[in-house]
């Protein structure tokens, strides 16, 4: 076993109808702000849309949060950074009823405990889209403690995201771990196993596969959580 191992959170950790979540997630929130801010609700969803794919385009020169808000800001026409401390506020609890969507894998809980036992240092590499709020709230939902991990990246600590190489380098220099001694675990064919092209052990979980270009993942170690789980505790070899 590697000595350090990367959980992907949503889709791995946190199984989920990712579109169902999605929706339920911008629904809640335009609820919440729509009235609130005197924005129009299709606004607001272009907003978070525009800051996603600002996080996305990161070159490293500035934290994801800098550029999400600077993206949310240009589209709604006002320093959208003063609504902060509210955005986080409804992570903390309107945000709960895109729950709804995900539901608790009991062996991601029990593959914690059991890493944890035998030392492992462990990351939740979730790409860092969200606040600590929103993170760790998911977390919570599939029944862990965010002090459970040594790192969990967010938009205010990583300065790339999924699936630059360089959000993956940046988690190894700031924990100062090696790719060669460690293991990437996630269910996004091309967000998660691009770890592999570093030199990390990588595992894709099927339950909530997202392969969008339908590639052949017969190269990855790959099954579903239980699989994991039961590879890990030596009840049955991990599917090749």
């Amino acid at each position: 076993m590697q000595k350090n191992v990367l959980f992907d959170l949503d889709g791995t950790l946190l199984p989920m109808d990712l579109q169902q979540f999605i929706e339920l997630y911008l629904q809640a929130f335009c609820r919440r702000f729509a009235q609130e801010l005197q924005l129009d609700p299709h606004t607001l969803v272009k907003g978070i849309w525009d800051g996603a794919d600002a996080m996305a385009k990161n070159d490293g020169s500035c934290l994801n949060r800098e550029l999400f808000w600077q993206a949310m800001s240009l589209r709604c026409g006002r320093d959208m950074r003063q609504y902060e401390e509210a955005f986080d506020g409804f992570y903390r609890k309107e945000f709960v009823e895109a729950k709804r969507a995900t539901w608790v894998n009991p062996c991601a809980a029990a593959t914690v405990r059991l890493l944890k036992e035998r030392g492992c240092r462990l990351i939740v590499a979730t790409n860092p889209l969200f606040p600590e709020a929103a993170t760790f709230a998911r977390l919570r939902w599939a029944g862990l403690d965010p002090k459970d991990f040594d790192r969990v990246t967010l938009y205010d600590n990583c300065t790339f995201s999924k699936p630059d190489l360089r959000y993956y380098r940046e988690i190894c220099d700031v924990c100062g771990i090696s790719p060669e001694e460690s293991l990437m675990v996630g269910n996004d064919v091309d967000e998660d196993m691009c770890a592999s092209q570093l030199g990390f052990d990588t595992y894709l979980i099927t339950d909530c596969l997202i392969n969008r270009s339908g590639k052949d993942i017969s190269r990855y170690p790959h099954g579903s959580f239980d699989d994991f789980y039961r590879s890990l505790s030596g009840q049955n070899d991990a599917k090749q």
